[in-house]
């Protein structure tokens, strides 16, 4: 397995080299050289923010498509909670269910099952008192790798339980193998994903060895089919086993409201998520006992391979909740270790200069004697998204000081104060040279052999 798998790619073919995705990567992942932009894979989260940004579609989301369900005898359907939320006067979701067993597969369990569980799990583990508060939601995968790569001081207050379509996935084949008795080697588990951070997450999982779902397909590609097969419905399945509190978690708030602890904040958009890793990162939210933090607008439904915009998706969710009990799935006792993280989240170096300390420091230095020389302005002309991001690819040798245009202007105009000042005169565009009077040496201008003959007579 790839060690850096990313979900989101280039389309080279598609790329302007317009510098707009530079300037949004919440973790400078990205660069424009040779009028191209360049993914950095080890710093790539597969947030999406590049593929929200970018004018020309030249960022994409790779996921599996609908026929990766035909390598299984028992296929089934793990749909997130965004999903009810892009379909239009929806008032039953088992209308939705019921399409998705239509489409090819044998059964579809929510992920809002899975969610209610994280949920009764969240709320028992903070009321032993051992977790580090403000505990941070790590629902997010995107979140859980911003953290890891850019505020490793905060790990240790990252919850360290799977997420709910991991819990929902192992307890889809649990059941799928009580009811049918093949073994889960035969069984497939689809998420039907809003986002590109979960379809790494399931190919390269954190807290987990492997993941529990077996491909992850796009709701932007099931959903015409989807459409089309739940208008064609003449009956429909009671399938629908979970409430509003899971169903709430597809958009931001859902979660933290979930818990019945007043004492929390929820933070939607990688932007606003920075700020507040960055307010607890200094120190300065401590009145807290839980931080749920979603890297799309709007939470779940704002992710880039949903069809609907996010708000209107969010308003849908809350509309739905009105037919919903409140909860269906709880835990019957403590938590069990299979929905736990197998180990601690730990701290990815990706951002270091380098492994040796004192070369780090030294780096360090030169960047920041680099940096003087530079207009601060942060542009991103130069294809970085900062000046000190310049710096920093100059160090490593990945730049160099006349990427800059301003840098360059300079220089520019340096050699043409140096050309005046040699040749007298700089000739425009078009204008040959003209260097009557001009000396060599101290002596005047020199005739060449045979240059009468082309005189006028």
């Amino acid at each position: 397995m790839d060690r850096f798998f990313h979900s989101v790619t280039l389309d080279a073919g598609k790329c302007l080299g317009c510098t707009n995705c530079i300037k949004r990567c919440p973790t400078e992942a990205i660069r424009v050289r040779d009028g191209k932009a360049q993914i950095i894979s080890e710093r790539c989260i597969d947030c999406g923010e590049c593929i929200r940004v970018c004018p020309h579609h030249a960022k994409k989301a790779k996921s599996d498509p609908l026929s990766a369900i035909e390598g299984f005898k028992y296929k089934i359907a793990v749909p997130a909670p965004s999903l009810f939320g892009q379909f239009n006067n929806l008032d039953d979701i088992d209308i939705v269910l019921t399409g998705l067993k239509h489409m090819g597969f044998d059964d579809v369990f929510e992920v809002s099952r899975g969610a209610e569980i994280v949920s009764d799990a969240t709320r028992k583990l903070m009321n032993t008192g051992t977790l580090k508060k403000p505990v941070i939601s790590s629902a997010c995968p995107a979140v859980v790798r911003l953290i890891r790569v850019r505020f490793p001081d905060l790990c240790e207050h990252v919850l360290q339980l799977k997420a709910p379509m991991e819990t929902a996935a192992l307890m889809a084949k649990q059941e799928a193998a009580e009811k049918t008795g093949l073994p889960m080697s035969e069984i497939g588990a689809f998420f039907i994903t809003p986002c590109p951070a979960k379809v790494t997450d399931i190919k390269v999982p954190i807290g987990q060895q492997r993941s529990y779902l077996d491909g992850a397909i796009a709701i932007s590609e099931i959903f015409p089919k989807l459409s089309h097969t739940m208008d064609k419905l003449t009956e429909v399945e009671p399938i629908s086993q979970s409430g509003v509190i899971g169903v709430s978690w597809a958009g931001s708030g859902g979660e933290s409201a979930a818990l019945l602890d007043e004492k929390y904040l929820a933070a939607d958009g990688i932007e606003n998520v920075i700020r507040v890793l960055e307010e607890l990162e200094d120190e300065r939210i401590r009145e807290l006992d839980f931080i749920e933090l979603n890297a799309c607008s709007g939470g779940c439904v704002g992710g880039v391979l949903g069809v609907e915009n996010a708000y209107v998706a969010k308003a849908r969710i809350q509309r739905l909740r009105r037919y919903l009990p409140v909860s269906q799935n709880h835990l019957p006792g403590a938590v069990p270790d299979k929905i736990k993280w197998e180990g601690e989240l730990e701290f990815a170096p990706v951002l270091k200069l380098s492994s040796d300390l004192e070369e780090a420091m030294r780096m360090m230095e030169e960047i920041d004697d680099i940096c003087k020389d530079l207009p601060g302005l942060d542009c991103g002309s130069c294809g970085a998204p900062s000046c000190r991001a310049l710096a920093e690819d100059m160090v490593k040798g990945l730049a160099r000081k006349s990427d800059c245009i301003f840098v360059m202007r300079e220089q520019i105009q340096d050699l043409a104060s140096t050309l005046s000042s040699i040749g007298g005169f700089v000739p425009h565009h078009g204008e040959e040279p003209n260097f009557k009077g001009a000396t060599v040496n101290g002596e005047g201008p020199k005739e060449s052999p045979g240059s009468h003959e082309f005189e006028s007579e």
